[in-house]
């Protein structure tokens, strides 16, 4: 009887799998169907269609070209290919000139030599695949050309090692992506209507290759390729990258004003990050930052290693030269320091310079993100908190400009010659200012606290830290209060002030101790530039509540010359 029970059970178990799985793989099959599709629907779409659907800011810059903008590129790339044998024999003496000097002032310390020994663009002319006119407002006329090149050149490196061996080194397999940009300026009434032709690499999307030792392999020699290829990549960065421009004079004048110049300085101050990503197996993350804005190894800033930490504090000031304000930002990326190995990517972000406002000192939090690229990133990988403060050169006319002698954010940074000698004679002294002065601080109250305690209320109190120096105060343990008042006004001498901070703390009191409730971290540079202010804080590492502060500066600078 149980075995013709075990075998209808048996029957009607198998009988429902087979069912199962047939109406999975119909639903399956329906879904792929419908993909299908909606693929073939997208494929017939037209430019008037992807307008309807998305708003410019989406698609690509070809999408919006008008068929007659088409057809003016592929009569374009036609005719470059006809002429390409006669534009690779002009312009590769013209990079080669351009690019030698550059390599040569990123020579790896590892090679005592490093020149071109032959260099010809091959036989492969690029495509050009969009065009833009872009509206600047000034006096001349900005076009934007997007070119794909998948390239046959032949370029042989020569190097030499610090060990006297001599190398033959090839650059092939190039494939390049990227925007370049063409200035004609100034418009004047003699053909051909513009003086000069200013043109630069806008956008860098993609550049690949591969080196390779002629008659051998790089790899036997360790570090070689690694650093043959940064110095590479660091010479097109600094040699015709945007900002960097090369002018071609094509009626007589002088056009030194479209070079490149500075046109200012951006302050920043990596105050701290918070929530980053644990890459470690045992223990946190060991932080630490990288901070640019051209990304050149002479121009990019490091911080500390804070080591296993995921809310590092770094508290450090750094300054970068500022050429374009409406294209350049700051990037900033977070690593975990893996010791001898190769550093991992927690997070990055950036800034846009044109978003900050001259004088003004920009207080932020940026979420960070795996890659700048991409558009949207869902995973929380933390966020870094930056002080950010552009000065154009020049700005003392309508600014108080906050890095001079007097007024400085950076204090033991900024060198200041000045001085009289005891004849009376000028003379030049190093003179470091030292921002010392009285910080009150008034804790007003706070509001939507989280409950701590089982009745649902807490016993709040904050303490008052100078991380720099260690003072504490604490304030008066207002009892069962969510939105506790305690209007307490605390001063501290504080002796540097521009690396100071100021560490806020929430703690719920308890008999036999307390518990935290969260805190906020305050530079002081605001109210130094700003001499008192009144702000709400948001509480980090709580659920809810926001702390209300009232700070006063009372400056009292101090030089020291040495």
């Amino acid at each position: 009887m149980s075995f013709i029970a075990g075998l209808i059970t048996g029957l009607v178990v198998g009988i429902a799998l087979i069912v199962l799985f047939v109406r999975s793989e119909n639903a399956r099959s329906m879904r792929r169907t419908a993909l299908a599709t909606t693929i073939a629907a997208f494929a017939r779409m037209t430019v008037e269609d992807s307008k309807k659907l998305l708003s410019p800011e989406f698609y690509p810059s070809w999408v919006v070209f008008s068929q007659r903008q088409k057809l003016s590129l592929t009569w374009l790339n036609a005719h470059l290919t006809k002429i390409w044998p006669y534009v690779d024999e002009a312009a590769s003496e013209l990079i080669k000139a351009n690019l030698e000097p550059t390599l040569e002032q990123y020579r790896p310390m590892v090679l005592s030599s490093l020149s071109f020994s032959k260099f010809t663009l091959g036989t492969v002319a690029p495509q050009f695949t969009g065009v833009s006119i872009v509206e600047d407002g000034g006096e001349g006329i900005t076009m934007e050309l997007e070119m794909n090149w998948d390239g046959n050149p032949s370029i042989i490196l020569d190097i030499k090692t610090r060990l006297g061996v001599g190398l033959p080194v090839q650059v092939k397999n190039i494939a390049f992506t990227g925007v370049f940009r063409l200035i004609f300026k100034p418009l004047v009434p003699e053909f051909p209507c513009f003086g000069a032709v200013s043109f630069s690499l806008r956008q860098k999307k993609k550049m690949d290759f591969t080196l390779k030792v002629v008659g051998g392999d790089i790899s036997a020699i360790p570090g070689v390729a690694d650093a043959l290829e940064s110095t590479i990549r660091d010479a097109v960065e600094d040699s015709i990258t945007w900002p960097v421009r090369k002018v071609i004079p094509i009626l007589a004048g002088d056009y030194s004003d479209l070079e490149l110049k500075p046109v200012g300085t951006l302050e920043v101050k990596l105050v701290q990050a918070n929530g980053l990503t644990n890459k470690d197996i045992i223990g946190k993350s060991d932080p630490f930052a990288e901070l640019y804005i051209r990304p050149l190894r002479n121009r990019t800033k490091t911080s500390k290693v804070i080591n296993n930490d995921l809310n590092p504090i770094w508290n450090e000031h750094f300054e970068f030269v500022v050429e374009d304000t409406s294209t350049q930002h700051l990037t900033v990326k977070i690593f975990d320091d893996e010791g001898l190995q190769a550093a991992e990517l927690l997070g990055c972000c950036h800034v846009k310079l044109s978003e900050l406002v001259p004088g003004k000192v920009k207080d932020i939090w940026i979420k960070l993100v795996k890659d700048l690229d991409l558009q949207r990133d869902n995973k929380d990988r933390g966020k870094v908190h930056l002080e950010l403060l552009y000065c154009p050169y020049g700005m003392e006319n309508g600014f108080t400009n906050p890095f001079t002698s007097n007024y400085t954010m950076t204090s033991l940074e900024k060198v200041l010659k000045s001085g009289d000698n005891e004849n009376g004679d000028f003379v030049n002294k190093k003179r470091t200012v030292i921002i010392r002065g009285v910080l009150s601080v008034t804790v007003i109250s706070a509001e939507d606290l989280p409950a701590v305690d089982l009745m649902g209320k807490a016993d709040p109190f904050v303490v008052l830290t100078m991380k720099k120096t260690g003072m504490k105060n604490s304030t008066r343990v207002v009892n069962e209060n969510l939105n506790p008042v305690w209007n307490q006004t605390f001063d501290f001498v504080v002796e540097d002030g521009l690396h100071d901070m100021l560490v806020v703390e929430v703690y719920d009191h308890d008999t036999f101790g307390k518990d935290y409730i969260g805190r906020c971290i305050l530079t002081l540079t605001r109210v130094i530039l700003e001499g008192e202010y009144k702000e709400c804080f948001q509480l980090d590492g709580a659920k809810s509540g926001r702390l209300h502060l009232n700070l006063k500066w009372m400056a009292q600078p101090l030089y020291r010359d040495s």
